[in-house]
């Protein structure tokens, strides 16, 4: 009876598991929905604002973006690591971390520092690489206005020569069960080739130059908004597809758990009967 006993606690443990794991999936659902219709929203206006800035730059004659688009000799590189802050979603923060130590490998010979976005990120990264700072609580309050601080201090510090060169490396949401692992160049801005250029017709005022070297910092705010919030639609995603097999394989495993418990009973009971039968013998003999 004791292999009983310790056949129902596991029943019931699995069980308390299964719950756990459904409500979590759930409640991550829920808050895909939110996020999921945030990045589609937003994806419009951030290709059409790089359209806008690519055709401005096409136009243009000469070096263009200034400070931002120079050239210098790599020799620090800074990567920006966008994780979560909680786990419990697969795969989802252990690919962006391998991601970030192949783009560290690529730089052999450099110094190659990680600016963390994410406590994952940060706790794991942390143990093997530089990690020069954490932005963990950008999650906590995920706005445009908290994401253009990040990118403001990130082109700081390629502006000043503390980096030569930035890259950005994140999950990018497809569908709930489908994440990229993206690797994008932050600073300084990729030269344009094959853009279209703007049209004659127009009269811009203030100047080209002026527009694009307002629009520059605008588009690199975009973009750091962007990969973080595609990799929070894609941190629901993760986990809500986590949780789902999770809550699959706990229901598999508390339906195992009962037919081995009703045939140990099954056993047990059989065992009492033959018990009883063959003591009644004995008594008759």
């Amino acid at each position: 009876m004791a292999n009983l006993k310790e056949i129902r606690n596991r029943i019931s443990s699995v069980s308390s598991t299964m719950q756990i794991t459904s409500a979590m999936k759930m409640v991550s659902a829920a808050k895909l929905k939110k996020a999921q219709d945030a990045i589609t929203a937003m994806r419009p206006y951030a290709e059409k604002l790089t359209e806008i800035l690519q055709s401005l730059s096409a136009s243009m004659e000469g070096e263009i973006g200034g400070e931002f688009t120079a050239q210098r000799e790599i020799k620090k590189v800074l990567i920006v690591a966008i994780t979560s802050n909680r786990g419990l979603c697969g795969a989802f923060n252990t690919n962006v971390i391998k991601q970030v130590k192949v783009v560290a490998d690529s730089y052999t010979g450099k110094q190659v520092d990680v600016f963390a976005i994410g406590k994952k990120g940060n706790d794991v990264l942390g143990k093997t690489s530089s990690v020069i700072a954490n932005k963990s609580e950008v999650f906590d309050a995920l706005t445009f206005e908290n994401v253009a601080a990040i990118s403001e201090l990130l082109t700081e510090k390629f502006i000043s020569g503390d980096y030569d060169k930035i890259e950005i490396v994140y999950n990018q949401f497809k569908n709930a069960a489908t994440q990229i692992v993206q690797t994008e160049q932050f600073l300084p801005l990729a030269p344009v080739v094959g853009a279209a250029t703007a049209s004659s017709d127009y009269i811009f005022e203030p100047s080209k130059e002026e527009i694009v070297l307002t629009l520059i910092p605008k588009s690199l705010k975009t973009q750091l908004y962007k990969a973080i919030r595609d990799s929070f639609a894609s941190e629901h995603g993760a986990r809500m597809t986590a949780m789902h097999k999770a809550t699959d394989n706990a229901t598999e495993l508390r339906n195992q758990l009962k037919l081995t418990y009703n045939k140990a009973r099954q056993a047990a009971i059989t065992n009492e009967i033959l018990e009883i039968v063959g003591g009644a013998e004995a008594l008759k003999g």
